[in-house]
């Protein structure tokens, strides 16, 4: 288990595209300014979709200029759904881009209206238009789908294969519905180290079930050093109406920290972020910690 854990902070993307209300694209830039200044280097600042798809990502462009323009060093980057997605982001000065593609044919068809080969194809023409980007694969339904099940050990390794082949970066392993569980976790990595040992790896597990910390702790404890998370737990799975949504960032912070694993991250300038965010931004916190009233006592 590496002693330096990098967080990927997604709730500017994957937190605020499921919230209804528009949310003014200042307060996304103070937001996410707010996230870096706690000390997260790496951050999914939104994403280059259709406006008309997801309404809250209309403003990408202006809030990933602005982000770029004050913080330079810091790894910013965007998921994009297709050719258009990319340009968009290669044009506004991204450096890096996640293009999501599901190991289950039928979450495919009903998230972005693929098939899986398709997606490749679209995958494929990504990385030979831009081949100086850095393309990471979100592997969504990596664990379990809402349609087909668990997923196999064998057809994730047979999907993996064929985008190893395309030229993608890292393989990002998702928790698409938050299904996976601890021993699955564990084969899944050291399965697929064994048959991909120079790919970079991330894990990105939703919390659906209360599982979001234990099963982040295992893919680290497998070696994993690079996870996404979102603060205050802010998200949902549109397959599981009223479910818990990603793992919360400070939750995971809190616990790393107290095992004596560092993030870089200033805890209690994340909870003043995460605590800011909740009084502004109407969405579904799932997190622990941004639920804890530190200022009564325990009585118990």
């Amino acid at each position: 288990m590496g002693s330096q854990i990098t967080i990927a902070e997604i709730a500017p993307r994957d937190g605020w595209q499921n919230v209804k209300e528009y949310i003014p694209t200042e307060t996304k830039i103070d937001l996410i300014c707010q996230m870096i200044d706690a000390g997260v280097t790496r951050i999914q600042a939104g994403s280059f979709v259709s406006p008309k798809a997801i309404p809250q990502m209309l403003d990408a462009r202006e809030v990933f200029s602005a982000v770029l323009e004050r913080y330079p060093t810091t790894n910013v980057f965007a998921l994009v759904p297709n050719m258009r997605g990319a340009q968009d982001a290669v044009e506004c000065g991204l450096k890096e881009i996640s293009v999501v593609v599901s190991v289950s044919q039928s979450h495919n068809k009903a998230n972005i209206n693929r098939t899986v080969d398709e997606s490749f194809q679209q995958l494929k023409e990504i990385r030979e238009s831009f081949p100086g980007i850095i393309l990471n694969l979100d592997v969504a339904t990596a664990f379990g789908c809402p349609f087909e099940g668990e997923t196999s050990l064998e057809s994730l390794l047979r999907y993996l294969d064929k985008a190893a082949d395309i030229g993608v970066n890292s393989f990002d392993l998702c928790d698409t519905i938050g299904v996976a569980y601890p021993v699955q976790v564990e084969r899944f990595i050291q399965e697929v180290r064994k048959s991909f040992p120079r790919m970079p790896l991330e894990i990105h597990i939703h919390d659906t079930r209360n599982m979001g910390i234990v099963n982040t702790w295992v893919a680290i404890q497998q070696g994993i050093t690079n996870v996404q998370t979102a603060l205050g737990g802010l998200g949902g799975c549109p397959f599981a109406p009223g479910a818990s949504g990603n793992t919360s960032t400070e939750d995971l912070v809190y616990m790393l920290q107290k095992n004596g694993v560092e993030t870089g991250i200033d805890f209690e300038k994340l909870m003043k972020s995460a605590r800011y965010m909740r009084s502004i931004v109407d969405g579904n916190y799932s997190g622990h910690q941004i639920n804890i009233n530190t200022t009564q006592p325990c009585t118990a």
